[in-house]
């Protein structure tokens, strides 16, 4: 790793995410760890956590129990170990390099929420990002949204939810994959950049085990008329913290 290409961002007061031009982060980032809302006593999983920014955010704004970071790549993970030692959070982030298709190693059955920013672009759609470990991010090479719900599923308590993001054409995708492994989709909520265009993105949760029962929440919208982010954009971002 070249370290004259880290950069750590402060995201909360004392709290800081690695990055580098590999490995960043976006708004996306902050919509699905704030929709995944876990509580003081649940045990989370972030499955493909890049620089470990959805754990940190997490701590910042839930204070979960327990997270564990998981990324295939060891580029990532090391980044995200820095966040964690940075951040000061080594007694409540456990950062592990694995294959989500290969996670016998993690305490299956035991956690309360997976969280999950997945990679948006089916393989063979669109152009191949050219680095690796953008491929990785961006299109399903080493993952595909199955892949990522039949994990969840081994690591889920009965009942446990599963969180994540993805891009709107993906919606019909996501779901046949969230029921096809016993997660049933329970709630949604569409983001767009105002009332009058069409979402880019949506956060679904779905609960292992569960009934049919799907709630579509308000939209949430990114932009003012004047450009700026609306006050609930700011608020999860985290604008007026003392950082």
């Amino acid at each position: 790793m070249d370290n004259n290409n880290l950069k750590f961002e402060t995201v909360g007061q004392g709290l800081h995410v690695c990055t580098s031009p590999d490995h960043k982060f976006g708004t996306d980032s902050f919509l699905v760890s704030n929709f995944s809302a876990p509580r003081n006593k649940d045990i989370v999983c972030d499955l493909g956590t890049g620089c470990g920014i959805i754990p940190v955010l997490l701590q910042r704004d839930f204070n979960p129990k327990q997270i564990y970071a998981i990324d295939i790549q060891q580029s990532a993970v090391d980044l995200a170990k820095q966040s964690v030692i940075r951040s000061n959070l080594q007694d409540k982030i456990i950062v592990k390099q694995a294959d989500i298709k290969n996670i016998s190693n993690l305490p299956l059955d035991s956690f309360d929420v997976v969280v999950c920013n997945p990679p948006y672009k089916s393989l063979g759609s669109g152009a191949m990002s050219k680095s690796s470990s953008d491929k990785i991010a961006r299109h399903e090479t080493a993952c595909t949204i199955e892949d990522v719900c039949f994990a969840a599923k081994k690591l889920l308590k009965f009942s446990g939810r599963l969180c994540l993001c993805q891009r709107a054409e993906r919606l019909a995708d996501t779901i046949f994959a969230m029921r096809k492994f016993n997660i049933e989709p329970k709630s949604i909520r569409f983001c767009a950049k105002d009332k009058n265009t069409s979402p880019w993105m949506f956060l679904i949760e779905g609960k292992k085990g569960s009934k049919p029962f799907l709630k579509v929440l308000p939209l949430l919208e990114a932009y003012e008329k004047n450009g700026e982010f609306t006050e609930e954009l700011k608020k999860i971002y985290g604008w007026g913290s003392k950082f």
